[in-house]
């Protein structure tokens, strides 16, 4: 897993690479992005006063991480009656084992085949599903379950950085659009940037409406410039990713004069590379609430 090349290194093709593993008896996804290793097993140290389903720490190659079990935060049937891997995984700056039943494969799919999780289902750790032609396979909020056990993570997304009246008042008078799948992100990023004096918001759950919602602005009477100021996009989104937005934005006539804010838990050396090649003006790894801020203040202000 270490050696990530290929999809990491093209640019807006829509696409990912998912590797599928199992929990129980269902079968889930992970953006072979975030993943560094799989093995088989560690030593666990037990820690004290730990949520429930951090089954311990474990050392890697010199690092310490925090191992979740994902048996005890799904809920999982059966999870203890079969063989166990560990999913080494690296994302918002930190690292995090995931404890798993099976690692199965690695798929190449493209985002437009990830539908969001049906409404009715009431479960808040679930991005998106993948259908396979033998089987359904669910794509988890890992960034949601890191927020639950770290304390440090959900500081940095709760800061909003004080500006004076005249600058609060400049904010007001702009728009930005946001696209971002994790229902938890989008709420606590429209809430920031409101509570910082961003208060003509537009949001959207994924790439592929928010493509469309510009595509209408485009269209419309008015200057582009007038109508919206900034676009802040995740790369992980059904029906069309970031980078993918990114590269149709910046292709686009009128709305090529948009800056674009990344805004995603995937911000790496290759990544950066990637996104800088498609034309982003910043790229900004979650949590750093007060980074992108501050980002949206120096490109729009």
């Amino acid at each position: 897993m270490s050696n990530q090349t290929g999809i990491l290194l093209e640019s807006g093709t829509n696409e990912f690479e998912l590797v599928e593993f199992l929990v129980g008896n269902v079968h889930y996804g992970i953006n072979v992005a975030k993943v560094r290793e799989i093995v088989k097993s560690l030593p666990i140290t037990k820690m004290p006063e730990a949520p429930p389903c951090v089954e311990g720490i474990i050392e890697l190659r010199g690092r310490i991480m925090p191992l979740v079990n994902l048996g005890i935060r799904l809920a999982a049937e059966n999870f203890d009656e079969k063989e166990k891997h560990m999913i080494i995984c690296e994302f918002n700056q930190t690292f995090i084992a995931f404890l798993v039943n099976q690692v199965s494969r690695i798929h190449r799919i493209s985002w437009n085949m990830l539908e969001p999780a049906p409404l009715a289902t009431n479960t808040e750790v679930v991005t998106g599903i993948v259908k396979m032609s033998d089987k359904l396979i669910i794509l988890l909020d890992f960034e949601r379950i890191l927020t639950e056990i770290s304390p440090d993570i959900n500081k940095k997304l709760n800061f909003v950085p004080g500006k004076s009246e005249i600058e609060n008042q400049q904010r007001g008078s702009k728009t930005i659009l946001i696209a971002e799948d994790s229902k938890m992100l989008r709420e606590l990023m429209e809430g920031t940037l409101r509570e910082a004096g961003y208060t003509k918001i537009l949001v959207h759950h994924d790439g592929q409406t928010a493509w469309n919602a510009l595509e209408e602005i485009a269209g419309g009477p008015e200057p582009v410039e007038q109508q919206i100021q900034l676009v802040i996009t995740d790369i992980e989104m059904p029906q069309m990713d970031g980078h993918h937005l990114t590269k149709k934005i910046k292709g686009h006539q009128k709305l090529s004069i948009l800056p674009v804010i990344i805004f995603s838990s995937l911000i790496s050396e290759e990544m950066r590379r990637k996104g800088e090649s498609l034309g982003a003006a910043a790229q900004i790894s979650k949590p750093e609430i007060e980074i992108m801020i501050n980002a949206v203040d120096s490109l729009i202000l």
